[in-house]
């Protein structure tokens, strides 16, 4: 019996995700220049040329996974409790306080580094390496009206908690997510991520946190851990 129409479209979408997830995997493990057509495509369980078919070539699936990491920073801005390529809408801005969306922003953000850390840390190569800092800033033309939504929906929190200048806090705050997320990629689990969200937070006068991270594990203070002693580790 011939697929229906839905059908062709859910199996396209399905192939199309493999492929995304495959890529970043491969990626964060063999680098660009390192990771093939053939590696891709097999842990993807597809064909080789499902890759050119569906974005054109090795270098437009990056962009394509550069994309992917764009759209989880503006659904971090909007308060999106983002899993996986879907996300649920937002509550109204005006039902949720200035500092529970601060909060969501931080958590979410740092909630992210655990469950997409391959992502980020190809994100980071890309920004970094000569070869490709060309691809990450055509991205970044690609998303400018949306990355300018996004710093703006952080810097209203601020303008709501009366910051003097709520455009060199938002700038901050993403400089010192950023840099925890950097710091997490370099250490990995020996990174204390749980207590650093937590001296976030009280960093700008938030609740703590009465749960810790999903994945991240005992909240500061259970017993469970020790002294924390960030390594790379081999």
């Amino acid at each position: 019996m011939a697929r229906s129409a839905e059908q062709n479209r859910l199996a396209r979408e399905r192939s199309q995700e493999a492929l995304l997830q495959a890529a970043v995997d491969v990626f964060a493990e063999r680098g660009i220049e390192g990771a093939t057509v053939a590696e891709i495509t097999g842990r993807a369980g597809v064909a080789q040329g499902m890759i050119n078919y569906y974005f054109g070539g090795k270098e437009q699936l990056v962009a394509a996974v550069i994309d992917r990491w764009f759209a989880m920073l503006f659904g971090i801005a909007r308060g999106e409790r983002t899993e996986g390529p879907e996300s649920a809408p937002p509550p109204p801005i005006g039902a949720v306080s200035a500092e529970a969306r601060l909060a969501g922003i931080i958590d979410t953000a740092l909630g992210m580094t655990a469950v997409a850390l391959p992502l980020q840390r190809v994100v980071v190569a890309l920004q970094q390496q000569p070869a490709t800092r060309a691809l990450f800033a055509a991205a970044e033309q690609r998303h400018l009206a949306a990355t300018a939504a996004a710093e703006d929906a952080v810097r209203t929190i601020f303008a709501e908690r009366g910051a003097p200048d709520p455009a060199i806090e938002e700038i901050m705050l993403r400089s010192l997510l950023d840099g925890i997320v950097g710091q997490r990629i370099l250490y990995g689990d020996s990174y204390p991520l749980e207590a650093a969200r937590r001296w976030v937070h009280r960093s700008y006068g938030l609740p703590e946190p009465a749960s810790p991270l999903p994945g991240v594990g005992a909240a500061p203070g259970s017993g469970a851990v020790a002294e924390p002693r960030a390594r790379v580790s081999h």
